[in-house]
Order: C-alpha cells, then structure tokens, then sequence
C-alpha cells in the first residue's frame, strides 16, 4: 500500500493527528519534545506551530491516509557552519507501518528539498535499536554514517543513536 499523499497541515487535522500520535510505539523512539500522551491541545499547538513557520527554511508536511492525517514528516534546514545541511524527522501511524509508506514519503521530500533549498546534505538521527525507521532510510538511499554510542538519555534510559544522510549527487528516487 503506497495510498497516501503529502501535504502542509490544516487545522481541521487535529484531532486526527492526536489519534494517531497517542501511541508509546511512537513516542518511545522520538525526542522528548513529541509528548506521550499526546493531546488534543498537543496537536494544535504542533499544526498552528507548523502553519506559523511554513515559510521559513523547513518543509513540514501531514501523511494523510483517506483524508486523515497518521503521521507527519519534516525537513529543517540548519544555521551557522550546518547550513548546507538540513535535518529529516518522521513518524507513522503504527496501523501504517510496513507498508512502503514512510520510504516513499522520505524520497518524495527529499527530492523537494534538494529542489528547493541550497543544500548540499540531508540527514536523519534515528535510534539505533529502531530498526524499522533504519530500514526506510536505507531503502531510501541513505547511508549510515555512524553510530553515536550512549548518546541519547530517553525515559530513564541511556541509548545510541545513528546518524544517515544522502548528499545531493547521491540521491535519485
């Protein structure tokens, strides 16, 4: 299943957006500021949030499914010497994963953003125990850089990380 479209959020996406984020599945391999549980009042401020800053160095775009919206995908472009490069963060509906979704969605908006901004590098920081979001970057054409061993404290825990990326001249969809 690929059927889904990417598109800037709207306000009526709330309370879909809560539904699909009120998940410890989720939450559990992404920074503390993505909240569990995930509210209503949470999913407002991320979509006015979102709206607000539209226009600046990010592309930050609702997964939508059916017209609702399970997931969300973003691309933030960096400042001082990090400024050829920008940052992927995502996440799905867990009664979407493993169906190519999220592997298309990363091509779709990494090829919007070397389109769009001056770049010369995106990367992703995903968990390194996450094997699923590993997955899809790897199928996505990026390349494992490393791993940042002990690097990150998540729920009481110590944990690695790894950093992805694909260059400009590497990626192809």
């Amino acid at each position: 299943m690929t059927g889904f479209k990417l598109r800037a959020w709207e306000t009526g996406d709330a309370e879909s957006l809560a539904q699909s984020a009120d998940n410890l599945n989720i939450a559990k391999n992404l920074r503390n500021v993505f909240p569990n549980p995930y509210t209503l009042e949470a999913a407002e401020w991320y979509i006015n949030d979102s709206i607000a800053n539209a226009e600046k160095q990010q592309i930050n775009y609702a997964i939508v499914v059916d017209g609702r919206a399970v997931g969300s995908i973003g691309i933030f472009v960096k400042d001082d010497v990090y400024e050829k490069s920008a940052e992927l963060g995502y996440w799905l509906s867990e009664d979407y994963w493993r169906k190519g979704i999220m592997t298309k969605a990363v091509q779709i908006i990494c090829q919007e953003a070397f389109g769009r901004f001056d770049i010369i590098r995106i990367f992703a920081e995903p968990f390194a125990d996450n094997a699923g979001s590993r997955r899809v970057l790897e199928k996505a054409g990026f390349t494992c850089e490393g791993t940042m061993r002990n690097g990150i404290y998540k729920n009481g825990e110590i944990r690695s990380y790894c950093i992805y990326s694909v260059l400009r001249e590497e990626f192809t969809v």
